[in-house]
């Protein structure tokens, strides 16, 4: 059996082992196929052909699987989408050829939730800048016994809105009431059994209109796509603090980096942004009081090895036909 793991990089960088595939068939493991500089005159398409042509499975992050690649695939009976979302898969054209297709549910959500608040945090406190103030002689040379470059954000007594609240919402729900903070969460399906005095689901206008922070924890759909946008954020209190480690076109960036330039928006932290990598000309890179990470809320060598075990075993049951995790039933 050839398995081929088309881009298994930002997976596994080499702090985690393939050896467990490696039981089950003749293993073939690519850093990247979408990018690849000794091959960059060939299509991504004709790449997928040459690497895993032959290959009876296939595990796959970002690298796209078309219905017209599929069908060039012909030996091809599964797939494992390395992430949670797989719209990088045809997965009905997939469905239609008779390949199964599965993700990774659940393996990140302590993570993202403890980057949320480690992206609130920084917007709180600026600890990197002081810290970078501090070292470049600022606090030897200050005046006062102690100085602060930034205004400095308590939490405690402040609401929060969290847009989704589903698992990862939930967790960024029980860490902010853990630092004494209020939650609005809005979700279209409630389970009002969370709700208590410091919890309550609320409409999204409602949210918009209350919460001192927005944190976006939804799945990405052309319902939602760009609702973080002017007209929602006129609704929203000034000096409004906005998070997103969720997926990048649930913001308009150019209406968020509007309002951050205005003051409106008084900080906004992203994990995440529509186009990634992100481009140069991306309006945030040179918005006010916007900090932007590349991806990472994911990334904790923990929360990676759990996506590696949900993997693995995803093959295993395929092999046991007792498929799981199946996003193209």
């Amino acid at each position: 059996m050839k398995i081929v793991v088309l881009d298994g990089y930002t997976l596994n960088p080499g702090d985690l082992s393939w050896d467990e595939l490696k039981k089950y068939g003749e293993l073939t493991v690519y850093d990247r196929t979408t990018y690849d500089p000794k091959e960059e005159t060939k299509t991504i398409e004709s790449k997928i052909i040459d690497r895993a042509g032959d290959a009876e499975i296939i595990f796959v992050n970002k690298t796209p699987l078309k219905a017209q690649t599929l069908k060039r695939l012909d030996k091809l009976k599964f797939i494992c989408v390395l992430a949670t979302g797989y719209n990088v898969v045809d997965v009905q054209a997939a469905k239609e050829l008779g390949i199964i297709v599965t993700n990774i549910p659940t393996y990140g959500t302590t993570a993202v939730a403890q980057m949320a608040f480690a992206l609130l945090l920084e917007m709180c406190h600026h600890v990197w800048a002081h810290s970078e103030e501090v070292k470049k002689g600022a606090w030897t040379n200050n005046a006062d016994w102690c100085f602060w470059n930034y205004p400095l954000i308590e939490l405690a007594g402040k609401t929060i809105g969290i847009v989704g609240y589903g698992r990862i919402g939930q967790s960024v729900g029980v860490i902010a009431q853990a630092f004494g903070m209020k939650v609005l969460a809005y979700d279209l399906y409630k389970n009002t059994k969370l709700e208590n005095e410091n919890l309550k689901y609320a409409e999204m206008d409602e949210l918009l209109k209350y919460s001192d922070v927005i944190s976006l924890h939804c799945p990405l759909f052309e319902s939602n796509t760009g609702i973080i946008n002017k007209a929602s954020i006129d609704k929203m209190k000034n000096g409004v603090m906005i998070l997103n480690n969720s997926r990048g076109p649930l913001i308009v960036e150019q209406d968020l980096a509007d309002a951050l330039n205005s003051g409106k928006v008084s900080g906004a932290a992203v994990d995440v942004v529509s186009t990634e990598p992100i481009k140069m000309d991306n309006p945030l890179l040179k918005a006010k009081n916007c900090i932007i990470t590349p991806h990472i809320s994911w990334a904790p060598k923990e929360s990676r090895q759990r996506l590696m075990n949900i993997a693995v075993n995803n093959f295993k049951q395929f092999l046991d036909n007792n498929f799981i995790n199946v996003v193209n039933k």
